[in-house]
């Protein structure tokens, strides 16, 4: 069962004491919702980060949020959030917070947003996953879709439903959660709230290969909630692909094509998306486990790897250890800053932009990079 099904389930049995109105709807009221003081910093060795709540120059009653899924920089230096009120799915931003522009109405469900250059021009390729909460705070489930737009929300292609070409079972759920674009153009789906399979497609959108999923003779080619899919080109001449198995807490990495290579285990964080910049993967930690191994809620943070594929530094967490070369679970800091690190965006002068899920509302929060 995935997490997203498994929320659900848990979702439906909170009293309606939990549930508030806002005019963008109803929201989980979170058990972290605190203030941070001006100055709090968070980190931990030479990624340490100041941070600020109040970045977002927005107002609820002209761009109401729901839920902050993902966010990307643009090669304007724009940056550029996916949410999942339809009022304004797409929020663009430049780094001072500033609101620029605003557009899209058609995805309830809007999870997944990366970007890639088409020619001059960027375009953006989104995923909206299916699952959505409707005004009622019930929990509703639709077709999944990826789309190819350009940054002002022009289609540009979809990517129709995988058992329209014959790759799919009628028993087989296609709830997708992101995509990556490669150098040539390939395009990665992560059915990440379906199947588990990671889908390749040409620049056209034209099916190539699907790997991943759940009945892979040697297990660990298996993926369980494959939340996330990027493209590591940290090594120019050996890109890879790092694709989240988010109920295992690891990234599993594959070649282009799709053949296992390793994992890399992040014990105790249910990791989302890799996000790969310069040496580094940084990753959204959307909640974690307890002392006893039970994973809770309002428990999420952010996690850094260099690029030897060794947690550095866990801001919002505790500090990374290794005993004998392994990495002990990792818990969320004593005093909470955030709720369900769903994402992160570095920006060309190394400041992170945390997206969160189930966090009443709350926009993007920037983390200024402290240079020591």
């Amino acid at each position: 069962m995935s997490t997203r099904r498994s929320f659900i389930k848990k979702t439906a049995m909170l009293s309606s004491a939990a549930i508030v109105q806002s005019t963008a709807g109803f929201s989980i009221i979170s058990n972290n919702d605190k203030q941070q003081p001006a100055d709090t910093i968070i980190g931990h060795g030479k990624f340490t980060y100041k941070v600020d709540k109040a970045w977002a120059k927005i107002s609820v009653n002209t761009n109401p949020l729901f839920n902050c899924h993902e966010m990307i920089q643009d090669s304007k230096g724009r940056l550029i959030m996916l949410g999942d009120d339809i009022h304004n799915n797409i929020l663009i931003f430049d780094k001072s917070g500033k609101l620029l522009d605003y557009w899209g109405s058609a995805f309830p469900g809007g999870h997944g947003l990366s970007i890639a250059k088409g020619g001059a021009d960027d375009f953006l390729m989104i995923t909206d996953c299916g699952w959505f909460q409707d005004r009622t705070g019930n929990w509703q489930r639709q077709a999944g879709q990826v789309l190819k737009m350009t940054t002002d929300g022009k289609l540009i292609f979809s990517i129709g439903h995988p058992r329209t070409i014959g790759i799919y079972k009628d028993d087989e759920y296609f709830q997708p959660t992101e995509t990556a674009v490669a150098p040539n153009g390939d395009i990665y789906v992560a059915d990440g709230y379906g199947s588990d399979y990671i889908i390749q497609y040409n620049s056209k959108g034209q099916y190539i290969r699907h790997f991943g999923g759940h009945n892979n003779a040697n297990k660990d080619h298996n993926l369980h909630n494959a939340h996330g899919v990027a493209i590591d080109d940290r090594d120019k001449n050996n890109p890879q692909i790092i694709c989240t198995s988010r109920e295992e807490n690891c990234f599993k990495v594959f070649t282009m094509d799709g053949k296992f290579k390793k994992r890399i285990d992040t014990p105790g964080m249910y990791v989302c998306r890799a996000v790969i910049n310069g040496g580094n993967i940084y990753a959204g930690v959307c909640w974690s486990k307890d002392a006893a191994g039970k994973s809770f809620d309002n428990s999420g943070f952010i996690t850094i790897l260099d690029i030897a594929d060794k947690v550095v530094s866990s801001p919002g967490g505790t500090a990374p250890v290794y005993k004998n070369e392994i990495l002990q679970q990792t818990f969320q800091a004593a005093n909470p800053v955030f709720n369900h690190g769903h994402d992160v965006c570095v920006d060309d002068e190394q400041n992170l932009y945390v997206c969160q899920w189930n966090a009443n509302h709350t926009a993007p929060v920037k983390l200024t990079r402290v240079v020591s």
